[in-house]
């Protein structure tokens, strides 16, 4: 028990030099948050241990160099007097204020009977202030963007970034609600899809809902939005078509196998017979019995129903502005229809396991044409929707 102990103190030692020696490390490389972060984890219990005292002054010593660097980048900033430094400003207001949060808990913190000091500071002026000067930097920013002339999509979805900024910090700030939604609609790409045909054949009509039913894709693209259905109020970026160009259908298959099976099987019981056709006995005098083999036979006849369908194809994007081609990709499904029956003569036993459920089995008639192009459609449909969540238009 007493080397459990010991061998126990020794580990916890360790972890604690090892623990100092970390917090050390990120003061002295001026990672002074990580320093904060590994210190407060070691004072959250027993903060008034005399093994904790290390981890007091630790922490006292980055938090206060956190805060001196933080002023002073504050101060520098606003210095300079570029206002684009005020979300710069702000975000330094914010780090200090969440800093000193983190570590309100903990206090007061004593080390050998002395009160350490740990500055809490109000900076409610420096945020509401800052947070106010950036606002209405970035307004605008967005403002201008949005009513000059000649945008680009970019050049909405930077300004859709400065409202979301605005919103992020303060929060319903003037119309800034709307004005999100404004910048995220000329920012978004409109595409219409449609489906084109050249196979010859007919496409299923369920098929073709099926794969433009774009509310089952789960597309989450934040500036593309896919129609299915002409809006004339929508002045379209891009046209998706997704060409289907052959149908390969096999024809109707039953291929036969015949197996013949033999086995050798308990078949009752029979007495133990010397070379001299005596029956032989145990040492009591009671006659041997032994197992009667029996060899069996089976003639097993397999019939394997088969019959495929290929639906190849490729999704082509057309920008409507340049009236070029700006992308194709291939699309392929194949799907197999196999069902596979069997029957037998002779004694049963003779067949492995894995084959008797065959001959419950009866031959069932072959799909159409139409709904096994109909069931290759769910392959199709999981290959368009990589494309459409993957593929970059802009």
């Amino acid at each position: 028990m007493k080397k459990l102990l010991l061998s126990i103190l020794v580990i916890a030692l360790i972890i604690s030099c090892s623990t100092s020696k970390q917090i050390e490390r990120s003061v002295s490389t001026g990672n002074y948050d990580q320093a904060i972060t590994t210190a407060i984890s070691k004072l959250r219990t027993n903060k008034n241990k005399k093994r904790k005292a290390d981890y007091i002054v630790m922490l006292q010593e980055a938090y206060t160099k956190a805060i001196q660097r933080d002023k002073e980048s504050i101060n520098y900033l606003n210095k300079d007097n570029n206002p684009e430094n005020h979300i710069k400003v702000y975000d330094l207001y914010m780090t200090l204020e969440n800093r000193q949060e983190r570590v309100k808990p903990l206090l007061p913190l004593y080390v050998d009977g002395q009160k350490i000091s740990i500055p809490i500071e109000d900076y409610s002026n420096g945020i509401i202030t800052s947070k106010e000067k950036a606002s209405a930097h970035l307004y605008a920013n967005a403002i201008a963007i949005l009513n000059q002339k000649n945008n680009t999509k970019q050049d909405y979805r930077f300004a859709y970034n400065q409202f979301r900024d605005i919103e992020d910090i303060n929060p319903n700030y003037r119309d800034v609600r709307v004005l999100l939604e404004e910048a995220h609609i000329k920012g978004t790409d409109f595409v219409l899809v449609e489906m084109i045909n050249d196979t010859e054949k007919v496409i299923p009509e369920r098929l073709e809902n099926d794969l433009l039913n774009f509310s089952t894709y789960g597309i989450n693209n934040l500036w593309t939005v896919y129609h299915n259905a002409l809006d004339s109020n929508i002045n379209y970026d891009y046209n998706m078509r997704v060409n289907l160009r052959q149908i390969n259908t096999s024809p109707e298959q039953v291929k036969e196998r015949q197996l013949i099976k033999e086995k050798q099987i308990k078949d009752g019981k029979r007495l133990l017979l010397d070379d001299s056709g005596n029956q032989v006995k145990d040492s009591l005098g009671n006659t041997i019995e032994i197992d009667n083999l029996k060899t069996v036979r089976c003639e097993f006849y397999e019939f394997r129903q088969f019959k495929t369908v290929q639906v190849t194809g490729n999704v082509e994007y057309h920008n409507l502005n340049t009236k070029q081609l700006a992308d194709a990709f291939p699309v392929s499904s194949q799907f197999v229809f196999e069902h596979i029956y069997a029957n037998a003569r002779g004694d049963r036993r003779a067949l492995a396991n894995d084959l008797l459920p065959f001959l419950d089995r009866r031959a069932v008639p072959f799909p159409t044409e139409e709904q096994m192009i109909y069931d290759s459609g769910e392959d199709i449909k999981q290959q368009l929707k990589q494309i459409m969540n993957s593929y970059t238009l802009n």
